[in-house]
């Protein structure tokens, strides 16, 4: 896949491949990054055919969104993320239930 003219690559640890993981789950831009959340990106990127996604990954969208390096993210900011994660799995588990 090549990459069209995108500001996702400038960003502090996403290269071209993980450029090329956001933009087939329709994230394309840093402000895309920003409006869609990095939490909820993972979770795109993990449903999506092909992709698994490890945490680090997680980590490297919000140092990308903060200018940080991911492993800064990674040990001071984990167990927020791996919450925010929890969090938005089981708000996703509730929405689905009322919809059924």
């Amino acid at each position: 896949m090549d990459i069209p003219n995108t500001d996702l690559i400038r960003l502090k640890g996403l290269g071209k491949k993980s450029v090329e993981c956001l933009q087939s789950v329709g994230i394309f831009t840093r402000e895309d990054l920003m409006n869609v959340g990095p939490v909820a990106a993972f979770n795109r990127l993990k449903a999506a055919p092909g992709i698994s996604p490890s945490l680090n990954f997680l980590y490297a969208m919000v140092g990308a969104l903060e200018n940080r390096h991911w492993l800064d993210i990674a040990q001071n900011e984990r167990t927020q993320l791996l919450n925010q994660l929890d969090g938005y799995n089981e708000l996703m588990k509730i929405m689905v239930s009322e919809e059924s």
